[in-house]
C-alpha cells in the first residue's frame, strides 16, 4: 500500500511540472481539459490493472493529472476570486477534495463488502465509478473562460476586455468599487523563459521561496503519511476490518472539509501570517498529544479516529494555505510553475518518503516505532510556523499585482 501511495505521489510531482509550465504558456482553461483528461483516464485504467506493477504504473499516472491540477486550479482561483475572498475562497475550494473522499469512503462501504461484490471486483468498481464521476467535471469545466489575467500577458488584450465585461455584467459592484481593487498597470506582453522564472524563484524572492518549499514540505510528509497509511493503523492496531474502514473515514473528512471552509475567513480577515502559524503549530503540537496517547494504548479506533478529525480540522487549513501562499506571492506569467515546482519539491522531500516509511514503520508492529513518525510529521509542521512567522508575506486584501510586480509590467 506504501508503495501505490508513493507511486501515485511520483507522478503527481512529475506531472505538476511538465503541466505547470503547459499552464503557463497554453493557458489555464486548455489545461484544465488536459490534466482532467489524464486523470479520468488512468483512473479507469487502475480499475482494469492486472498485477501490483501495473496497479502501480496507472496510480502514476493519475497522480500525473491530479499534480497539473493543482497548478491549473490554483492558478485560475487566485486570477478569478477577488482579493477580500481570495484566501477563504482558495481554502474552501481545496477543502472540498474530502467531500469527494467522503462520498469515496461511503461508497467503499458497501463496493468493498465482500457479501455485495466478489473481492476482485468491488475494489475494480471504485476506481471506475471515480472515474466516470470525472468525465461529469469535464462538461463542467467548459463553462469556466480563460484567466483575462493570462490572456493580456499573451497579447490577447480583445479576449481579456471580454471576459472581464462579461464579469462585470454580473456583478453587483460599482466601477468605483472594481476600480479600487485594481490599479493601472502597463504590461509589454512577451515569452518568459525558464532561465528568467528560476532567476525570479530562486534569486528575486528567495526569501518567498523558502516559506514556500518549508510550508510543501511541511504539509506533503505530514499529510501523505497519515492518509495512505490511515487504513493500516485501523487495520493492524484497532482490528477494524477492512470493509468497516469507510466509515471511520466518514468523521475524518468532516474535519478536513470544515477546516478550511470555517477558519477560512479568518485568513482574509485576521491575515495569512497569524492563521498560517496558528495552523500549521497547532496541527503539529495536537499531532504530538495523539501520538503519545497512541502509543501508550490510551485510544481505540473510534477516539484515534476522533482525535485525528480535531487534528486535520487545522491541518486541512493549513495544507490548502501552502497552495494559497505559492500561488499569490509570486508574478502572474509564472504563477502555475510556482505552483508546480513547489508542489512538486515539497511533495518530493515530504510526500513520496512519507508513506513508505510510515508503512515500514507500521509493520514493525510497534506502536513506538509509529509514535516516531508522528514525532518527525509533527516537528516538521511547527518548523514551517516558524519559517513563516519569519519571513511570510501579508498578502490578505491586497491586489495580485500588488504582491508581485508582473515581469511584463512596464517600469
Amino acid at each position: 500500500i506504501g508503495f501505490a501511495g508513493s507511486a501515485y505521489i511520483t507522478g503527481a510531482v512529475l506531472g505538476a511540472i511538465v503541466f505547470g509550465r503547459l499552464t503557463d504558456t497554453f493557458g489555464r482553461r486548455r489545461l484544465f481539459f488536459v490534466t482532467l483528461f489524464v486523470y479520468v483516464a488512468a483512473t479507469l485504467a487502475t480499475g482494469l490493472s492486472w498485477n501490483a506493477w501495473s496497479f502501480a504504473l496507472f496510480r502514476f499516472l493519475t497522480g500525473a493529472g491530479i499534480g497539473g491540477e493543482y497548478a491549473a486550479i490554483n492558478s485560475a482561483i487566485q486570477e478569478f476570486i477577488p482579493a477580500r475572498y481570495r484566501g477563504w475562497s482558495d481554502l474552501s475550494i481545496n477543502g472540498s477534495f474530502w467531500i469527494g473522499a467522503a462520498m469515496g469512503a461511503g461508497g467503499s462501504v458497501v463496493l468493498l463488502d465482500p457479501a455485495v461484490f466478489a473481492l476482485d471486483v468491488g475494489w475494480r468498481l471504485c476506481f471506475i465509478i471515480g472515474g466516470l464521476l470525472g468525465l461529469i467535471v469535464l462538461f463542467m469545466r467548459m463553462w469556466l473562460p480563460e484567466s483575462p489575467r493570462w490572456l493580456m500577458t499573451h497579447g490577447r488584450i480583445d479576449e481579456a476586455r471580454a471576459v472581464v465585461a462579461a464579469i462585470e455584467e454580473r456583478s453587483s459592484l460599482s466601477d468605483a468599487e472594481l476600480a479600487a481593487d485594481v490599479g493601472l498597470i502597463r504590461l509589454h506582453p512577451r515569452t518568459t523563459t525558464l532561465r528568467e522564472a528560476f532567476a525570479v524563484l530562486f534569486g528575486v524572492h528567495r526569501r518567498r521561496a523558502l516559506v514556500g518549499l518549508a510550508l510543501m514540505t511541511a504539509q506533503a510528509f505530514f499529510y501523505n503519511a497519515i492518509f495512505f497509511t490511515y487504513a493500516l493503523v485501523l487495520k493492524d492496531f484497532y482490528d477494524v476490518p477492512s470493509q468497516d474502514v469507510g466509515w471511520y473515514l466518514l468523521p475524518f473528512a468532516a474535519g478536513n472539509v470544515l477546516g478550511p471552509y470555517i477558519l477560512g475567513r479568518l485568513f482574509d480577515t485576521w491575515g495569512r501570517k497569524p492563521m498560517i502559524v496558528l495552523t500549521y503549530a497547532m496541527s503539529g503540537v495536537l499531532l504530538l498529544a495523539c501520538g503519545w496517547l497512541f502509543a501508550r494504548g490510551m485510544l481505540n479506533g473510534a477516539t484515534q479516529t476522533l482525535a485525528w478529525s480535531g487534528i486535520f480540522f487545522f491541518a486541512s487549513a493549513a495544507a490548502s494555505s501552502a497552495y494559497l501562499t505559492v500561488s499569490e506571492t509570486f508574478p502572474l506569467e509564472m504563477r502555475a510553475l510556482a505552483i508546480a515546482v513547489f508542489y512538486a519539491l515539497g511533495t518530493a522531500l515530504g510526500g513520496i518518503a512519507g508513506p513508505v516509511v510510515f508503512g515500514h514503520l507500521i509493520e514493525t508492529g510497534s506502536r513506538m516505532n509509529v509514535f516516531s513518525g508522528y514525532v518527525v510529521g509533527a516537528t516538521l509542521m511547527i518548523a514551517a510556523a516558524a519559517v513563516q512567522a519569519i519571513w511570510g508575506v501579508a498578502a490578505e486584501r491586497r491586489p495580485l499585482e500588488a504582491v508581485a510586480r508582473p515581469l511584463t509590467a512596464a517600469e
